[in-house]
């Protein structure tokens, strides 16, 4: 590719960035992004309908400018990729913000700081390791059910999109029967992009018409947590509802909008991006029956398994920040209140990191991936998606002697929250 002008990235390439099913090609955006690092890694994406923005390919940057937090915020403008349409629909229905969901990853400091406190400490190893034992009980009954499959099935839709969930509602309070509830509203909040899990289950719609269908999965979200709320005031208990609910920051109740973005993110992010991480792995595992074998008879290598399927798979594959004063990343001059997106999907197969980055290799060290972002915003709940991860591949794999492909597996068709939607699977049970 020849560039069109210093600093601006070719058009084709622009056009991938901001394409949703581009992602769900991986292995030729994976191309065009090492074209970027090698030859433009701070360049400027001019896509139609899109405001100007710079993609940051290479890890080193994006290491800088994510545990730079003076100079890159989240605030200012969204912290999700959206064309001008849909950000001026955002502002329109939320009063102004640029944000349609509040919460952590949209707040800068100190803000962002007082918030997370609120809920930190559950998400802690130490308070973890009390929740380990009831864990591996929904591991269990997780590799049961995949079992009971018969020897082929689907492990998106069997385990790796359920066992999180189970989990994670289990901390945040929400009872059993509304996990299908959840697991719907998160594929229509996080897909809206995608045929296969946005609400109309339709590919035919303009960029609004998708953010209306996130803006209901968001209502049918706050009215819902709204009312767990209410109950949590009037009877709180052991969980991380009633935390949010009589939430107070500077002597005052947190707002209604507030406390909703908080429940959201922990019941949304925090499972679907470890259902994505969790599948990444079977994927790799059924290609690689050498080190399926390997790990297997040796578990000191889970650890390894679980950060190169978080690298490999990148579950959250960017982040926007904005500059708020005139400085300089990778050689290139930035100005103040310009955009700028931090392209996961790249740092973690940047070459200058990860010898082949295309491989998956659980024996990887160090794996230095940015997956979970870093600084201040670094993900709450990176402990507890490695404990996930650790304990259902243990007992996954004292239950399984053999895996492969039944199929091709399909990654999701999504600029920002992506992984696989099916991942077909033929084994044998021990």
């Amino acid at each position: 590719m020849a560039t069109i002008a210093p600093a601006t990235l070719p058009a084709d390439l622009s056009a991938a960035i901001v394409n949703p099913q581009a992602y769900g090609q991986w292995a030729d955006l994976q191309d065009r992004f090492r074209w970027a690092r090698d030859n433009m890694p701070v360049g400027l994406v001019q896509a139609e309908g899109y405001a100007p923005f710079w993609a940051i390919t290479r890890h080193e940057d994006i290491l800088a400018v994510s545990k730079d937090n003076a100079r890159f915020l989240n605030a200012p403008k969204s912290v999700v990729l959206a064309p001008v349409a849909v950000q001026m629909l955002t502002h329109m229905i939320t009063g102004g913000s640029p944000h349609l969901v509040r919460s952590l990853v949209t707040m800068d400091a100190p803000e962002h700081m007082d918030y997370r406190k609120l809920t930190q400490s559950w998400f802690m190893p130490k308070n973890l390791g009390s929740l380990e034992a009831r864990i591996r009980e929904i591991a269990r009954a997780s590799v049961d059910q995949m079992l009971a499959t018969g020897g082929t099935c689907d492990f998106v839709h069997e385990v790796s999109a359920l066992y999180p969930l189970h989990v994670v509602m289990q901390i945040l309070g929400v009872p059993d029967e509304d996990e299908p509830l959840m697991l719907k509203l998160t594929q229509e909040m996080f897909g809206g992009e995608d045929p296969d899990l946005n609400r109309a289950r339709s590919i035919d719609f303009t960029p609004e018409q998708i953010t209306q269908f996130v803006v209901d999965a968001v209502r049918d979200f706050e009215g819902y947590f709204m009312k767990l709320a209410a109950d949590r005031r009037a009877k709180p208990r052991d969980d991380v509802a009633s935390v949010i609910a009589n939430a107070m920051i500077d002597g005052a109740p947190i707002s209604d909008r507030n406390a909703a973005g908080y429940y959201i993110i922990v019941a949304a992010a925090g499972h679907d991006t470890t259902s994505a991480s969790t599948a990444g792995a079977m994927w790799a595992l059924a290609n690689d029956p050498e080190q399926f074998d390997r790990i297997k008879a040796d578990r000191s290598l889970l650890p390894g398994l679980i950060e190169e399927a978080i690298r490999w798979t990148t579950p959250v594959q960017h982040f926007m920040r904005t500059a708020v004063e005139d400085c300089e990343i990778g050689g290139q001059k930035i100005a103040k209140d310009d955009w700028l997106m931090l392209c996961y999907v790249s740092g973690n197969y940047d070459e200058r990191v990860f010898d082949n980055p295309e491989r998956f290799d659980a024996a990887r060290g160090p794996n230095r991936h940015v997956a979970f972002g870093a600084g201040v915003h670094q993900c709450l709940g990176l402990h507890l998606a490695r404990l996930e991860m650790r304990i259902l591949f243990d007992e996954l794999l004292d239950r399984v002697d053999k895996v492969e492909l039944a199929g091709t597996p399909q990654r999701a068709s999504s600029t920002f929250v992506g992984g696989p939607k099916t991942l077909p699977i033929r084994f044998v049970a021990r």
